[in-house]
């Protein structure tokens, strides 16, 4: 980790979601020891403490998108606390909150390689591809559309809040974990040529193979950006999720992926999403994430010299 520190930022809200629950996601994190454990590792870190937005008005879709105002005050927050914390030589842990938050924080990334000069890469771990649209979604939920807004597909009123549109190319985003995707999805996923490593590709060539590929073109002037939605890991190791399918990385594979991150030195910037406190079963699915966030911090369960 080249930061100067970590800064946690808690952002507290379930607007983009289908479900209610998110919104307890970073407090159950710290009850979970997330700060302490990342000091014992050496580490400086700063707690930023929680954002402001505004409530979930539990509303229907209007124009194909749910709570589109609210998403937009939390993603700018977002967007600039995340900013402040690059700025400042911090690496920006979000503590979400639902995935629709991603834009803001993947926005303020893509503006910061872009002044620095570094290449960025954006790796998401995620049962399902959030490339969806308006026009395809089935729900009208926001976190399942974001990662189509951050490649330029989304509502204007979004689209405005990146410095430069889209905030990404497809080929700078890896999907490690998908196995839940809607039809129409499915075909805007292909035609669009995503880099997808779904379930089945790990299950046929194994985790480590898998990340090798996710891996490939990594160098020094690499931004990694980690966009963890809690949903990747399989719901027995963590059931706290609002939209959990089977069939997941394993508890063994899901360490192996963190610690193979560690081991690049690029990770800059690290959202953490859609932990549902209230689906879950006494904070085991938080204390699987903190675990999770100490090996991509340094931490080995592998008995060898660090470096």
């Amino acid at each position: 980790m080249s930061a100067r520190g970590l800064r946690l930022i808690g952002a507290p809200t379930d607007v983009g979601a289908g479900v209610r629950g998110a919104s307890m996601g970073p407090e159950a994190l710290r009850v979970a020891g997330l700060l302490p454990q990342l000091r014992a590792l050496g580490l400086e870190v700063r707690d930023r403490g929680n954002l402001d937005g505004p409530g979930n008005p539990a509303g229907s879709a209007q124009d194909g998108w749910r709570h589109l105002p609210e998403v937009l005050a939390w993603c700018r927050a977002v967007r600039d606390a995340t900013a402040q914390a690059l700025r400042e030589g911090d690496l920006p842990l979000l503590l979400g909150g639902d995935h629709s938050l991603a834009f803001g924080s993947v926005a303020a990334v893509a503006s910061h390689c872009r002044d620095v000069g570094r290449e960025l890469r954006v790796l998401w771990l995620d049962a399902h591809a959030d490339f969806n649209t308006r026009e395809t979604t089935p729900s009208g939920n926001l976190h399942g559309m974001v990662l189509a807004c951050l490649c330029g597909q989304g509502p204007e009123e979004l689209l405005q809040l990146a410095s430069t549109r889209p905030v990404l190319r497809a080929g700078q985003v890896r999907l490690l974990g998908v196995r839940s995707v809607d039809e129409l999805e499915r075909r805007r996923v292909l035609r669009e040529a995503l880099p997808v490593l779904d379930m089945r590709a790990i299950d046929e060539t194994g985790m480590r193979q898998a990340m090798q590929r996710v891996l490939e073109g990594i160098g020094p002037r690499t931004h990694l950006h980690l966009s963890l939605d809690v949903d990747f890991l399989d719901p027995e190791t963590a059931p706290g999720v609002a939209t959990a399918v089977r069939g997941g990385p394993t508890w063994r594979e899901a360490q192996l992926c963190m610690e193979m991150l560690a081991d690049t030195g690029c990770v800059a910037s690290v959202d953490v999403v859609e932990l549902n406190p209230a689906l879950d079963m006494r904070n085991r699915s938080a204390e699987a994430l903190v675990e999770l966030l100490l090996s991509l911090f340094g931490r080995s369960t592998l008995l060898r010299p660090p470096g």
